[in-house]
């Protein structure tokens, strides 16, 4: 079994002071696994993208610890802490600054992290492109000339411009058509064991959990109600807050599921 790269221990998160704290995360403890994709999912208010948060170093904790390689990570995130755990958010666009160019976009993760030599950092900008499926010429586009997508792989390759060692993917392809969506999820798939990454995927649809997630934690009311493997969670769910989840998954055909992973399978052709 992989070794403990992350771990949440009696984690706590209130907002608010005196009678007017509101408790969005109550005595978490969770570990991610080297290698691992781990999904949290649960309705909006479970208290999954607070957890995030905690991970990447926007919110501190008010009670527990949070540690990365069996160290404990500081309030304060250092640079190196920012450097190896790194956000994709939802909304690419939102993500991008419009005024920058793909390519200066990209080049200020390598220049603030100080990564490689600085001459060498526009050449490094194409590499990154091409790994995740875009022409090297897109350095020299705009965010707003880019289809969901596209942007969506920008933003994967500046998390990768990093060296990151963990992703924190927030609702990553929600805002994505599902043939997109399925393509996202595959290059997904094929980075983490080639980058030797380590995903949390935080997520309401059940759906593309099943298709990319190692174990599953499930959120309600900010506690952790039930965790398994994704296997267990779909056939075997324990809590009745899980069975409800799974309930919603809109049930889909052999015949639709063999078609999507053909479309996922050819060429990408967004406009």
């Amino acid at each position: 079994m992989n070794a403990s790269l992350l771990s949440l221990e009696n984690v706590t998160k209130r907002f608010g002071a005196g009678a007017q704290q509101v408790l969005a995360v109550d005595r978490v403890s969770l570990e991610l696994m080297a290698g691992e994709c781990l999904a949290i999912v649960g309705e909006s208010g479970s208290g999954k993208s607070t957890i995030a948060n905690m991970v990447l170093g926007i919110y501190p904790p008010s009670e527990g610890i949070i540690r990365f390689h069996g160290e404990e990570l500081p309030a304060r995130r250092q640079l190196r802490h920012r450097q190896l755990i790194q956000l994709v958010q939802q909304n690419p666009l939102s993500a991008l600054n419009p005024r920058r160019s793909i390519g200066a976009s990209m080049r200020l993760a390598l220049d603030v992290h100080r990564i490689g030599p600085a001459s060498s950092r526009r050449a490094r900008v194409s590499e990154l492109l091409e790994e995740v499926g875009l022409p090297a010429d897109f350095a020299d586009r705009m965010p707003a000339s880019l289809s969901g997508g596209q942007r969506q792989r920008v933003a994967i390759a500046r998390a990768l411009a990093c060296q990151s060692r963990v992703l924190v993917l927030d609702e990553p392809t929600s805002a994505l058509d599902v043939l997109v969506q399925a393509r996202v999820l595959r290059l997904l798939g094929e980075l983490r064991p080639k980058r030797d990454l380590s995903y949390i995927f935080i997520t309401h649809d059940l759906s593309v959990v099943r298709n990319i997630a190692d174990r599953v934690a499930v959120f309600e009311k900010g506690r952790l109600v039930e965790l398994a493997d994704t296997a267990t969670i779909f056939d075997h769910p324990g809590h009745p807050y899980t069975r409800s989840l799974i309930s919603a998954v809109p049930v889909i055909t052999d015949d639709e599921l063999s078609l999507r992973g053909r479309l996922a399978r050819e060429p990408e052709h967004e406009h």
